[in-house]
């Protein structure tokens, strides 16, 4: 089992989708609602990734028709196939050219088409993986998108914690059938808050010292205790 950790400078959770498939803004202000990400995050992926799905499109449905595009935080994913060197080149020049995208990773295979076979094996193994992380109280599931391709799994999304991260990807690598775990997840960072002034005081104990001078009391001699 191959596991890749490819952590970006900034991701979270993104919405799936092939070239096909497009998702308005009631979608994905619906789906950011239930995510680590804010509501706007959620509107600019949406709308990115709609972006270059129509520009895939317009370029040619039968070329780009089995790659899968993600946007997580102006972020793309490309995954899937095409059948050339030129049409994947293609694909990651057209993700470059989508407004608020920053940042593109280009995972597109060249290969021939997989067949019925193929896809079914793909859409069983994501089931698995989406099935295991549901399941699993550590792993919150929603904040993950997961990918599969040709039995390679590609993981997309924000974990809280390291122990997350691990787990999310352990999961995906114990699903019979993976040939790799790519993972694209990253940890959120933590959130930094501003700390009220606060006005120093001296609240140091007063030390009552006692004198242990001997005291002359008449005929004899005391000792204070």
């Amino acid at each position: 089992m191959i596991v890749r950790a490819l952590l970006l400078s900034t991701a979270l959770c993104t919405l799936s989708g092939c070239v096909a498939t497009a998702v308005g803004a009631a979608g994905a202000v619906g789906v950011a609602a239930m995510q680590d990400r804010t509501i706007g995050q959620g509107l600019d992926d949406a709308n990115a990734s709609n972006e270059l799905k129509t520009k895939l499109m317009a370029a040619g449905p039968e070329r780009f028709a089995e790659v899968d595009v993600e946007v997580a935080n102006r972020t793309v994913l490309l995954t899937g196939r095409v059948d050339s060197q030129q049409d994947r080149i293609e694909a990651e020049q057209a993700a470059w050219t989508v407004r608020l995208v920053e940042e593109v990773a280009n995972e597109i295979q060249i290969r021939e088409k997989g067949g019925v076979r193929q896809n079914l094996n793909d859409e069983w193994i994501t089931a698995q993986v989406r099935s295991r992380m549901f399941t699993d109280g550590a792993v919150k599931s929603l904040n993950i998108n997961i990918e599969t391709y040709d039995g390679t799994v590609y993981l997309m999304g924000i974990a809280r914690s390291q122990y997350e991260l691990n787990r999310a990807t352990e999961h995906a690598s114990l699903v019979r059938g993976v040939k790799e775990v790519v993972s694209y997840i990253h940890l959120r960072e933590p959130e930094t808050r501003t700390q009220p002034p606060t006005t120093a005081t001296n609240t140091a104990p007063t030390e009552t010292i006692e004198s242990t001078t001997p005291v002359e009391r008449g005929d004899s001699t005391y000792v204070p205790r």
